[in-house]
């Protein structure tokens, strides 16, 4: 038996938000598909050279609001970054909340605005502590 990996599927509220959070982590859409039929649009969405490992983003046209306001049954969407420090202050410049901070130089968590929680680890070692995130504490759930 083979088995390939197409990609994970999250639904979400606000599109242009969401969109505009995994461009902030460095993902660009590959691909879409809006049906007139079924009223939703499907984008696909994916580290550039790593085309092949998708997120779905779901976005039914006349909203969602089964959607529950916290996620947490989902579990976690997770990426490798090769800067640590620098990811976590390039997106907390742009308003997202760091709500596990990488105070051990080598795991941090974010949510998307949807409330899905990402994971960010530190590709290779991890970095040395380091100010300000050594001292900062968790904010929410993560």
């Amino acid at each position: 038996m083979s088995l390939t990996y197409l990609h994970t599927m999250i639904r979400v509220k606000d599109l242009e938000k969401t969109i505009a959070f995994f461009e902030l982590l460095g993902l660009k859409e590959t691909r879409r598909h809006d049906s007139e039929a079924g009223r939703f649009s499907l984008i696909f969405m994916a580290a550039p050279g790593q085309e092949e490992c998708p997120i779905e983003l779901t976005y039914n046209w006349d909203g969602d609001d089964a959607l529950p306001s916290d996620s947490r049954h989902f579990g976690h969407l997770a990426y490798g970054v090769d800067d640590i420090y620098a990811t976590c202050a390039h997106l907390q410049a742009n308003g997202v909340t760091i709500n596990r901070p990488p105070r051990d130089g080598r795991m941090a968590f974010v949510r998307s605005p949807d409330n899905i929680s990402i994971e960010l680890l530190q590709n290779g070692e991890s970095f040395a502590p380091a100010e300000p995130w050594t001292s900062m504490e968790n904010s929410g759930h993560w």
